[in-house]
């Protein structure tokens, strides 16, 4: 499912992109993440819900390559609604690298890593998703450096002298929403997940 709705949307995007090296870095995480999951299904198989949200960030990776993050025609019309000063689709964006990787991330502390729930668990996904943010901050750092203007449409600062911060913060939100809301629910998957495999 996963792949087959990724290998379609990669289509899609990928026909006219507005910017086709903007396009291809976009949607470099989702090229690296799904050989990845292929490649350590067994091992590690991950619940419905970690697989759901990985579905839908990779969904947002791609429609932001194909528009570039500014020009994304739904953040266009949000921007015109609530009468923002910028496309809010970047902010969507980090939001969700800091939503979904939390999940991931604290799945896998507790199956390969033994960690049990509970705050030192919380305080290292959280620590983790900010880690991941900078990280990616630096890239965009990186690219800027090595493309001068070419560098624009990736960035997709849109004027905002503060947005690698702001970036940073959104994700940090994104990460502590997903540990808030979907904690409880995720410890009653993987239960579910551990009882299935113990009864095989």
């Amino acid at each position: 499912m996963l792949t087959v709705g990724w290998a379609g949307a990669l289509v899609v995007s990928g026909w006219n992109p507005f910017d086709r090296a903007t396009w291809w870095i976009e949607i470099a995480p989702a090229l690296i993440v799904l050989p990845v999951l292929w490649a350590t299904r067994r091992r590690f198989q991950p619940t419905n819900l970690a697989l759901a949200l990985i579905f839908v960030h990779g969904l947002v990776l791609i429609v932001g390559g194909a528009y570039t993050y500014a020009r994304v025609p739904i953040g266009i019309d949000v921007e015109s609604w609530l009468g923002l000063s910028r496309n809010p689709y970047d902010r969507f964006g980090h939001l969700m690298q800091g939503f979904v990787p939390a999940i991931v991330l604290r799945e896998l502390l507790i199956k390969l890593g033994g960690m049990p729930p509970g705050r030192l668990l919380t305080t290292l996904v959280l620590a983790c998703c900010l880690a991941v943010s900078a990280s990616y901050e630096l890239i965009e750092f990186a690219a800027a450096m090595a493309l001068g203007q070419g560098a624009n449409e990736f960035l997709g600062a849109q004027g905002d002298a503060w947005d690698t911060q702001w970036d940073m913060l959104t994700c940090l939100i994104g990460a502590v929403f997903a540990v808030v809301l979907l904690s409880r629910f995720h410890d009653r998957r993987l239960g579910q997940q551990f009882a299935l495999r113990s009864a095989e």
